[in-house]
Parts: structure tokens; C-alpha cells; sequence
């Protein structure tokens, strides 16, 4: 769960780039995503915005290795006054793209700054509302960067993409369900802490901006497991039916892309087998949930999300009809290390961490080309990756790695001053331990 770099545009960026050592033939063909937030006052033609930034990025002559977000337009006063920031995105961490021969994928939109609305039904009770979802209009402001503050070991993220953008390439050829096999159903299932649900509301929102061609709007419907089950023996099953027939109002607009989330999906599924024989309103509420699947897959614009922290709880028939079914572990030592890095680089940028000019720390590539070998220019990066270990070692979920850099700052540096780069990767590795003894005193 990494952050991107907030930098200004110079001659150069300061932020992920590489001097032209690479091959730039080999990279030429691949297409680099480039998100532009425009500002909500402006009237400027989208294609218009698209020239200007494209121009920017073409006048960049290094390799661009890591995500980048740019907030700061000096030189530019058509993208000062009309864009809030640029985000040229990039996957992981990977051999360098050079910006001038790049194949760029533009995408200018503006953020619905709305919050959540919350959907209410009625109940079984009398004048009983249940506050069954949330609601956003997509994209929206507040899952805006977490994609790329998301970090995994594995191409989960790049996986999701391609299943989604093919699930839907499918429906809207008509391809016959029946033939070949496709519920746009999603289930992330691992220990808790590893950012399932975060990433489910990240893909929601990419989704959103990467098809807004095909679709003039998002929207992301968060359904509230437990408020499904009634108080009233027998009425679960119906307020599922209820809540998916409020989804179902949604997607009659064909121009309107749904993503539904279902976190802790095994509270509506658990396993049938464990009430076997027994008139049980779990079971209504299963199979009132595996029904309105079957019934809303028939629509072409949407798409299921799903997560859980048991997945031996969820019933047989649920996990079959999902498409994918991803595991979301802990994360290793480089992810850990990535997430810490652009911890401190945001530190840094904010001014809480003193700078000192160039960040003296490499990013993972970096290191790696350095052979992890003792020197000047790798020694504090080799203090952040001891600490990294430390963490993976100790099983600290990305929650709680979120947490260590501003641990690390309240309890381990002095006040008022901003602590050194080098004073505070002392202060970080003192707050990683000390949350794994809060954790060993929990769990003993």
C-alpha cells in the first residue's frame, strides 16, 4: 500500500526516474496509464486538457520507474488553472519507461466530491428502516490514489484488471452465458489487515476512469452484511431482496457502470451444510443471495465484489459461481519495504521529516542493482530494509504497518523539530518493535 511521490515539475523529476542507461526500443510499446484530475470549475475541453498533457510528458527526457503524481504546474499555466493534479501510473516497480516514446492512455475526469449516502429499507418491523448499504457516484474523491497506494507481492491488481475488462468486453458482445462461463463475481479471501476491501474499492474506481467510454458513470454500492439480518425470525431473505432490487434499479441505466461490494461476504453465506435439517434463517438468506446473483448477472453492467477473512465459513454454491477467487496473504519483505519507502517520502514532502535535499534512501530496484552491498550511498536503505524484515518476520498487517511511520514520530522523535532522515529510521524501527510487543502481550 504504497503512496506516489508529490513532486513539482522541473526539468527533471525528482521522483522515480532513471538516468538513460535502458533500452528504450523494448519499452517503447508499452501503454503507461496517465490519470488527470481536472478542477471542477473548469470548462475546458477534455481534449484539449489530453494536448497539454501530453505535451508536459513529452518534454521529460529520463525513465520514469515508479508511480508519479504531479500537483504543480510551473511553466504551465493552462494545466495550473485547469488541472488539479497528473498521476502517471505504473503497476510496480519495473524497469524504467521513457515518457518522449511512450504510448500514453490519457484519461481527464473530474471527482465527485460527495460522500457516502447511506440506502435504507424497510424492515420487518413497523416504520423499521435497515441502513442496508452505502452508496458513492463514481470516480470519487475518496478512494482517489488508492490503487497505487496499494502494494502486493504478487499481479493481483493487474490480474483483476484484465478479468474485469474481459468480463465486460464479453457482455457487451453477448456472449452466452450458458456456453461459456462468466458471473462477474470476485472473491478476495486472506487474513484481515492486507487491504481486500481497500482494493476492492480501488478497482471500482479504476474501473470508472479506464471505461469511461463506455460508460458515462460509476457506481460503487457497499452492502452492510449485518444489517441484513433481521431481528424478525424469516425477514432476511427478504431484505436481501429488497437491497438487490435496489441495485437492480441502478443498473436499467446501461450507461452506468455498478460495482457491488460485499465485505465479509460469509456473514450472508455461511455454509448450508452447518444448519443442515434445521429451518434456519441463515439458509433463506443464502439462498436469497445465490438467487439475485443469478438474477442480475443478466445485466451487463455489473459487477460483484467480494471479500472474506473465513472462507471456510462461505457456502459451496457462492464460491462457485465466483469467477476468480484470489488470496490476499501478508505482505514480504520488499512489499513491506516498499510501503515504508513512500511512507517516508511522504513524511518528507509534508516537511515532517527533515530532507536534506535528495532523499538518501533507493527505492527496491535500486537496492537490488546494488547487490543489498554496505556502503554510503545503501546505508540507511539497508536500515529500512532490516526493519522491513523485522515487520514481515513479526506478521504486522499493512494496517499496522500504516501506522509505525506516525508511531514513529509521536513516541520516538522530539517535538517541534523535524527529525533527520537517519534519526528517524531509529525512531521507525523503535515503533515496529514496540507494536510487536503490544501484539505478543494481545495474543499471549
Amino acid at each position: 500500500m504504497s503512496s506516489d511521490s508529490e513532486v513539482q515539475v522541473t526539468s527533471t523529476f525528482d521522483a522515480g526516474m532513471e538516468t538513460a542507461e535502458e533500452n528504450v526500443e523494448a519499452e517503447e510499446q508499452e501503454e503507461i496509464e496517465v490519470e488527470v484530475v481536472q478542477r471542477d470549475g473548469s470548462n475546458m475541453r477534455m481534449d484539449s486538457l489530453r494536448d497539454h498533457v501530453d505535451s508536459l510528458l513529452r518534454t521529460e527526457t529520463l525513465y520514469l520507474s515508479t508511480s508519479v503524481k504531479l500537483v504543480k504546474f510551473e511553466g504551465w499555466p493552462v494545466l495550473e488553472d485547469h488541472v488539479e493534479s497528473v498521476t502517471v501510473c505504473r503497476g510496480e516497480e519495473d524497469r524504467g519507461v521513457h515518457l518522449p516514446t511512450a504510448t500514453l492512455a490519457i484519461r481527464v475526469f473530474k471527482l465527485n466530491r460527495s460522500g457516502a449516502e447511506v440506502e435504507e429499507i424497510s424492515g420487518g418491523g413497523e416504520d423499521e428502516e435497515v441502513p442496508a448499504a452505502q452508496h458513492w457516484v463514481l470516480p470519487n474523491q475518496e478512494f482517489q490514489g488508492i490503487w497505487e497506494n496499494l502494494v502486493y507481492d504478487t499481479s493481483v491488481k493487474s490480474d483483476l484488471l484484465a478479468y474485469v475488462e474481459t468480463a465486460m468486453d464479453m457482455s457487451r458482445r453477448g456472449v452466452d452465458q450458458h456456453i461459456v462461463g462468466c458471473n462477474r463475481v470476485v472473491l478476495l479471501h486472506g487474513p484481515p489487515g492486507t487491504g481486500k476491501t481497500s482494493l476492492c474499492r480501488a478497482l471500482a474506481q479504476k474501473l470508472s476512469v479506464k471505461m469511461e467510454e463506455t460508460y458515462s458513470s460509476g457506481q460503487l454500492v457497499e452492502i452492510n452484511s449485518h444489517s441484513l439480518f433481521s431481528k424478525w425470525f424469516s425477514e432476511s431473505g427478504k431484505l436481501v431482496q429488497k437491497m438487490f432490487g435496489e441495485i437492480r434499479r441502478l443498473v436499467e441505466n446501461p450507461r452506468s457502470l455498478v460495482c457491488v461490494l460485499i465485505d465479509e461476504v460469509e456473514s450472508l453465506t455461511a455454509a448450508r451444510k452447518a444448519t443442515a435439517g434445521e429451518p434456519s434463517d441463515a439458509i433463506r438468506v443464502v439462498n436469497a443471495l445465490l438467487t439475485q446473483l443469478d438474477s442480475i448477472k443478466t445485466h451487463p453492467n455489473v459487477l460483484v465484489l467480494t471479500t472474506s477473512n473465513i472462507t471456510g465459513a462461505i457456502d459451496l454454491a457462492f464460491v462457485d459461481r465466483a469467477d476468480i477467487k484470489q488470496y490476499v496473504g501478508p505482505p514480504s519483505q520488499a512489499a513491506v519495504y516498499r510501503i515504508l519507502l513512500t511512507c517516508v517520502r511522504e513524511l518528507v514532502r509534508a516537511g515532517a521529516v527533515a530532507g536534506g535535499g535528495a532523499l538518501p534512501l533507493l527505492t527496491l530496484r535500486e537496492l537490488r542493482l546494488a547487490g543489498f552491498t554496505a556502503g554510503a550511498a545503501t546505508h540507511l536503505s539497508l536500515v529500512l530494509w532490516h526493519t522491513a524484515a523485522t515487520c514481515q518476520q513479526g506478521g504486522l498487517s499493512g494496517r499496522a504497518l500504516r501506522k509505525a511511520p506516525f508511531l514513529a514520530l509521536a513516541l520516538h522523535c522530539r517535538k517541534g523539530v523535524p527529525p533527520s532522515i537517519s534519526q528517524y529510521m531509529a525512531a521507525l524501527d523503535k515503533a515496529v518493535q514496540r507494536q510487536l510487543e503490544e501484539q505478543r502481550q494481545l495474543t499471549s
